[in-house]
C-alpha cells in the first residue's frame, strides 16, 4: 500500500509552537511520531514523505529512519538539507526526488512538497498530493482550495500519521468544512494584558 505524510518536522522544537503540536517537548514528539508511524505503517508499505522530514534536530536523519517500518521515499522539501547530507540516510530510503510521479488507488498523483497551480496532466485526471503549507488557513490555502484535486498531507491535519490516498481524499474534506466552524479561543496573556487569538485548526483531525 501506497501512504503518504508531510512536515513531520522531526526533531524540531519550534514546530511544536508554531503549529500548536500536543506534545510538551521534543522527545516526546519525537517518540510519539515514531510510535504513531509504525502503528499504521506494515514492512511492504511504500511511504512517500513528501518533503520536510527531520529540521534542527539534536539526533541525526538516520537515528529517525532506521526505527520507521517500511519502505521509505523522500519528495525534498525545503527543511531537508540535513537528510541529505546524512550519508546514512541514503541505507533507508528506497528513493530521492524533487518531484515523483506514482499511480495508486487507479490514480495518477504526482508529489511535490510545495504546493503547484499545475501538475504533470492536471488538466487530465492527475492528483497533486502536496505539503509545505502545515495547517495554514492564508492566501495559499484558499488559492489550493480551488485545485480539488490536490491534497495536503500535512502531518498536522492527518493525526500525525501516514494515510493512505483515499483517507487523504476523507481527511482534507473534512479539514475544509471544520475550517467554516473553527471558533476561535482567546487565551489571556497576563504578561502583556492582551488577549492572543489562537484558532483549533491544528487540532488533529479524527478519522472517518
Amino acid at each position: 500500500m501506497n501512504l503518504y505524510i508531510s512536515d513531520l518536522h522531526f526533531g524540531h522544537k519550534n514546530v511544536i509552537l508554531f503549529e500548536h503540536r500536543p506534545f510538551s517537548d521534543v522527545d516526546t514528539m519525537d517518540h510519539c511520531l515514531i510510535q504513531l508511524w509504525n502503528s499504521r505503517v506494515s514492512a511492504d508499505d511504500d511511504v512517500y514523505i513528501v518533503g520536510d522530514f527531520c529540521y534542527r534536530s539534536g539526533r541525526t536523519p538516520d537515528w529517525y529512519l532506521r526505527q520507521l517500518k517500511g519502505h521509505k521515499h523522500l519528495i525534498i522539501g525545503n527543511h531537508d538539507k540535513a537528510t541529505l547530507d546524512c550519508e546514512n540516510a541514503a541505507k533507508y530510503l528506497e528513493s530521492v526526488e524533487k518531484m515523483q510521479h506514482v499511480t495508486a488507488e487507479d490514480k495518477q498523483i504526482c508529489l511535490c512538497h510545495y504546493p503547484l497551480a499545475e501538475w504533470y496532466k492536471s488538466r487530465h485526471g492527475s492528483w497533486l498530493i502536496y505539503g509545505h503549507i502545515h495547517g495554514a488557513r492564508d492566501e495559499v490555502y484558499e488559492f489550493m482550495k480551488t485545485r480539488e484535486r490536490a491534497l495536503n498531507a500535512g502531518a498536522c491535519i492527518n493525526n500525525y500519521t501516514p494515510v493512505s490516498f483515499n483517507e487523504l481524499v476523507r481527511t482534507i474534506k473534512h479539514f475544509r468544512k471544520r475550517i467554516h466552524k473553527i471558533v476561535e479561543r482567546r487565551i489571556y496573556n497576563g504578561k502583556n494584558r492582551e488577549y492572543q487569538c489562537i484558532s483549533g485548526h491544528n487540532e488533529p483531525v479524527q478519522k472517518q
